[in-house]
Formats: C-alpha cells, sequence, structure tokens
C-alpha cells in the first residue's frame, strides 16, 4: 500500500490545500493500492500562481538552453535506476502488460537525450530578409502551459509533456488521470532530486472538473491535451473561449492495410502487435485490418490461431500478452461494442466474453470480429479493448477508401513485401502517422499528431517544439546589419 501526503507545487513538495484522499485500484484484484490526496482547485492555483512567478521573474526562461538541457539530462540519470520500480508500478496502476509497459518505459527515459537534441535544434533567433530591410524573427517561450494525460502510458505522458516545455522554456504544471497518479511520483522525485528552479513543474492528479478548471484558468497560456477527441473537443472549447494556445493529441480508429503481396509469415506478429497493444488501450492502435477479399480466410485464419495462443492473465507476469483493462467502467464500454457488433451482423472469430479462470480483474477476452462492415459501429468507433475488425476489401484503391472513410485520422500501418510500394499506398492514408511493415508506430520519431477528429498540432521533433514558441518579428531600416 503507497500512501502520498504531498504534492509537487512549482517544483517543490507541498501540503494540500483540502483533506481529501484519492484512491488507486489495481485493475488486476480490483484491490486498493494506494492513495494521493485529492488535489482542489486551490492547488491548481497554487501551482499556477508559482509557474507564473517563475515565468515572469524566475532565471528559467532566461537561460541557456544548455543549462535546461542539462536539468533534463539529470532528471533522466535519475529515473534510470528506478525503471524496474515505474514499469511495476505503472502495470498495478493500470494493468498493461509488462510486454508493453516495459519497453515504453526504457524507451522513453533512453530517449531523453534524443529528445533534448530535437529541441536544440530549434532556431530561437534568425535574422531574414525583409521587404525592404533585414528581419530578426524571434522565438520566445509561449508562457505557462498545462499538460493533461491520459492513464495508458502514464510515465510517458509526464515525461512527454514535461520535455518540450521544460526546454522551451515554459514552467508546466501536469495533471495525471485519476487512475495513475502514484508512477507521476517518480518523476516528480526525480526532479525534486535533479534541483529544478522554483515554479518550474507542478504535478496535481484530479478528474474532469480539475481539468476543466486548470484548463481555463487564467494564469495558463498553453494546453497540451491527450485523451478522447470528446473531452478534446470540450478542452478546444475552453481554449476557444480564452484565446489560448492549444494542442490536441486525441482518439484513433487506424486502419492497417493488408496488400496482396503480403507474407503472413513476415507480417503477422507485427499486425497483431500494432493492433493489439497494451490491452488494445492505445490510441493509434490499427483496430480495423483491412485484408484482399482473396486472402481474407488465410490472414483469419493464421491471426485467429496466433491470438488464441496468447496469454491472457497476471500483467506482471513477463509472458502475459493480455491484461486487464483499466477500469470496471472500460470492461463494460468494451462488452457493449462487442454486444453492437453482434446485433449489426458481424462475426465474432474470436474471444467475445470473459476468460476463464480470472475470477478477479477486469478482463475482456481479445476479439476478433469477420464478416464486418465499415458503416458498423465498432467499425466507426474507437472502442479502447483488445476488439480487431476485419474487413475485406477487393480492390487496393477500395483498401485507399475504406481507410480513409473514417471520422479520425491518427494512425495507420501499411504491410507489403513491397517497401516502396507499401509508402505510394501509405501516402495516400489521410493520417497524421502511418508505419510500413515493422518499422515503429506513433510516427517513428517524427511529429505524431493526427488529422479530422484525432487532434490538432503535433508533439515530438522539430514540429512539436515550435509550438512552445511565439513569434516575433522586428523589421529593421534598410541598410542595418545586425550583428548577431
Amino acid at each position: 500500500m503507497i500512501t502520498r501526503d504531498v504534492f509537487l507545487i512549482g517544483s517543490s513538495w507541498a501540503s494540500p490545500k483540502g483533506s481529501g484522499l484519492q484512491s488507486v485500484v489495481s485493475p488486476a484484484t480490483e484491490e486498493v493500492i494506494g492513495t494521493v490526496p485529492e488535489s482542489t482547485n486551490a492547488d491548481v492555483d497554487a501551482a499556477v500562481s508559482a509557474a507564473r512567478d517563475a515565468f515572469e521573474n524566475g532565471p528559467w526562461p532566461r537561460m541557456d538552453f544548455s543549462e535546461r538541457a542539462d536539468y533534463m539530462s539529470r532528471i533522466g540519470q535519475l529515473l534510470t535506476p528506478r525503471i524496474e520500480e515505474a514499469v511495476r508500478l505503472q502495470i498495478d496502476e493500470m494493468g498493461g502488460p509488462r510486454v508493453f509497459v516495459a519497453p515504453v518505459t526504457s524507451g522513453t527515459v533512453g530517449e531523453i537525450a534524443y529528445v533534448i537534441e530535437a529541441a536544440r535544434r530549434i532556431e530561437t533567433r534568425e535574422i531574414r530578409e525583409g521587404s525592404t530591410g533585414k528581419v530578426v524573427v524571434m522565438r520566445d517561450p509561449i508562457g505557462v502551459v498545462a499538460g493533461i494525460i491520459p492513464w495508458n502510458v502514464p510515465i510517458a505522458s509526464v515525461v512527454g509533456k514535461m520535455l518540450p516545455a521544460l526546454l522551451s522554456g515554459c514552467p508546466i504544471i501536469v495533471k495525471p488521470a485519476p487512475e495513475t497518479p502514484l508512477s507521476a511520483y517518480l518523476v516528480a522525485e526525480a526532479a525534486v532530486e535533479a534541483g529544478l528552479p522554483a515554479g518550474v513543474l507542478s504535478i496535481v492528479p484530479g478528474g474532469r472538473e480539475l481539468g476543466e478548471y486548470l484548463v481555463s484558468h487564467p494564469g495558463v497560456d498553453r494546453v497540451s491535451f491527450t485523451g478522447s477527441s470528446a473531452v478534446g473537443a470540450r478542452v478546444a472549447a475552453l481554449c476557444g473561449e480564452h484565446l489560448k494556445s492549444v494542442n490536441l493529441e486525441l482518439g484513433g480508429k487506424s486502419a492497417a492495410i493488408v496488400l496482396a503481396d503480403a507474407s503472413v509469415d513476415r507480417h503477422l506478429s507485427t499486425l497483431i502487435g500494432s493492433s493489439m497493444p497494451n490491452n488494445g488501450q492505445v490510441c493509434f492502435a490499427t483496430t480495423r485490418i483491412l485484408v484482399p477479399r482473396e486472402r481474407s480466410a488465410e490472414w483469419t485464419e493464421r491471426l485467429v490461431e496466433a491470438v488464441e495462443a496468447m496469454k491472457v492473465g497476471d500483467p506482471q507476469e513477463a509472458d502475459t500478452d493480455f491484461g486487464p483493462l483499466v477500469a470496471s467502467r472500460q470492461r463494460e464500454r468494451v462488452e457493449g461494442y462487442i454486444r453492437s457488433g453482434r446485433e449489426q451482423g458481424a462475426t465474432v472469430a474470436l474471444g467475445g466474453g470473459r476468460p476463464a479462470g480470472l475470477s478477479k480483474g477486469w478482463y475482456v477476452e481479445p476479439t476478433i470480429f469477420t464478416n464486418v462492415d465499415n458503416s458498423m459501429k465498432i467499425a466507426r468507433e474507437e472502442i479502447f479493448g483488445p476488439v480487431v475488425c476485419i474487413i475485406d476489401y477487393d480492390k487496393e484503391d477500395d483498401a485507399v477508401v475504406i481507410a480513409n472513410d473514417s471520422e479520425y485520422g491518427l494512425g495507420g500501418a501499411v504491410f507489403s513485401d513491397d517497401v516502396a510500394h507499401g509508402l505510394e499506398v501509405a501516402a495516400r492514408v489521410q493520417t497524421g502517422t502511418c508505419r510500413i511493415n515493422e518499422a515503429p508506430p506513433g510516427g517513428g520519431g517524427g511529429p505524431f499528431g493526427g488529422v479530422k477528429r484525432s487532434g490538432l498540432g503535433r508533439e515530438n521533433s522539430t514540429e512539436g517544439f515550435e509550438s512552445y514558441y511565439e513569434l516575433k518579428s522586428i523589421a529593421l531600416p534598410s541598410g542595418f546589419v545586425p550583428t548577431s
């Protein structure tokens, strides 16, 4: 049992303003594994006040980039020996299997140096030719940032919001999801030990109401949100009312296009990993699997055979492929979609129920639907569970049309033994990111984000950092050339 009684407010530990407690429940055991203080609006006020003072009066925005980068490197160094602790804690909080959580966590910490170098490439002052003379274009830190994160990859999300803001000179208040506040304390402890200057980082867990208060706070200049499209629309509306900069990384219903030449033996394991990672609780998972009609029986048989052999069980065990869903409400949601698929005429080729022998935990069997039409609810809406749809197509052009016939556009995949042709097909898919074969998902280190209802703006790489700056143009008299 883990008990926390303080928050990270302005880079230091602070007692909560209220007296309430928030329990954290294990999805595998359904038992309380920890408690944290219940955040209040007053705690948010304190965090924003500290951040504003740091931005307006403190050294952080005025530091040389290398100084800020050294702090971030130090946080990474402090987290490295605690990776196993972080993995176990996240699994206990949200039920993701070790086979997914471990590489994501170690990768997040290991790539801090890569992120720093991406941020270093941003030119914060450049001289351009203007219409009559030179123009100095400056990029200044945008201000105080609110980062609101989901529960499915807790530490990766905290670090993913923290790094670009702090490296750009912007203090940030991060709000973890109420399901996964415990693991965020590991990042907070590293930040305190690294000696971050006052006001720079706050971490205040809470629910939707606290998130709305933070987003609407007059002391916040920019919002970076990751979550569902429905909540993202609300965040966008609140930011629009206050004319705040906002980045939205939202839901998806991504398609994996299996081309006619794709070898089952070569691509099957990658297709499964692309479509059902983290118990299906990944926004860019390719949950619509598009296969040529003439090869549908072959791919279906092999997919069912492979997934049926995968282990559902204790997510802490190294050989478990599927753990429980994050909460009872999430299981009910997923089961509702499975009922809908059956009612609309799709065929359950595998799964569709609760696994035998697991009396505790919010488990759902990995489920594969066939005979799916792209107009069905299970093909249109984000399920966020271990449920995939196999959709047959006749011609390659039809596959592209089906892939693009969606309100979403976040991820995608193309499987082909001809990579050059796979690239041609991927270029036609309306999405923010797309992988080819075994290449990494989520942009592979390039900019990450979605189109349509999958979001606004981009995270990661150079394009992700640019949104943390305000542009300023200073026009100079004709003939004057600045020295720097």
